[in-house]
């Protein structure tokens, strides 16, 4: 018979299992064209905001998954802090929630991810996808008027990705904690 610690790591690996196996078959639906450009994973709190900035040009797609909890996504071109009151884009779904941003959407990009206060954390996987299939030059010039090369945009600062990876990092380290003392007591 097993223990009551090897019975609840036994729920958590199928409960992680049964999650990689829904991310998985969402890869699937995703078209050819799509290309894409950044996985973000994160955790936050019931009734909190976490912001990210998007720079990169075109027609981008935001596709996230609540991994626990429900995570909703709120996006403007106006303001870099969208919330449920100021954003002209929203998904606000129980499961997976997509926005696709338009290319004349002004850069940068606020994007807004809120915790909804029906569960205490959420985790979530925002993948981003820039969409191949819009022709920003109908002419078929590889430059935009002003002679900037369009391939050398870039979708995040570098110093906003370290700041994201080490944000990340901390979260799983914090995650890992709870888990063991959820275990040992």
């Amino acid at each position: 018979m097993a223990t009551p610690w090897q019975r609840a790591l036994l729920m958590l690996l199928a409960s992680q299992a049964v999650v990689l196996a829904q991310v998985a078959e969402d890869d699937n639906d995703v078209p050819e064209e799509w290309l894409l450009l950044h996985v973000v994973h994160g955790q936050i709190g019931a009734g909190n905001y976490s912001y990210l900035r998007l720079n990169h040009e075109g027609r981008i797609i935001l596709r996230m998954q609540s991994l626990s909890g429900d995570a909703d996504l709120y996006v403007s071109d106006s303001t870099l802090h969208p919330s449920f009151d100021d954003y002209k884009l929203q998904s606000a779904t129980c499961g997976q929630d997509s926005v696709a941003i338009p290319a004349h959407f002004q850069r940068p990009v606020g994007i807004g991810i809120y915790g909804h206060p029906s569960h205490q954390e959420s985790d979530f996987e925002m993948k981003v996808y820039y969409d191949r299939t819009v022709d920003q030059y109908p002419l078929g010039d590889a430059y935009s008027s002003d002679g900037a090369d369009t391939g050398q945009k870039h979708a995040y600062a570098p110093e906003e990705a370290s700041q994201e990876e080490e944000s990340v990092l901390w979260t799983i380290v914090i995650s890992i904690l709870k888990l063991v003392l959820e275990i040992l007591f």
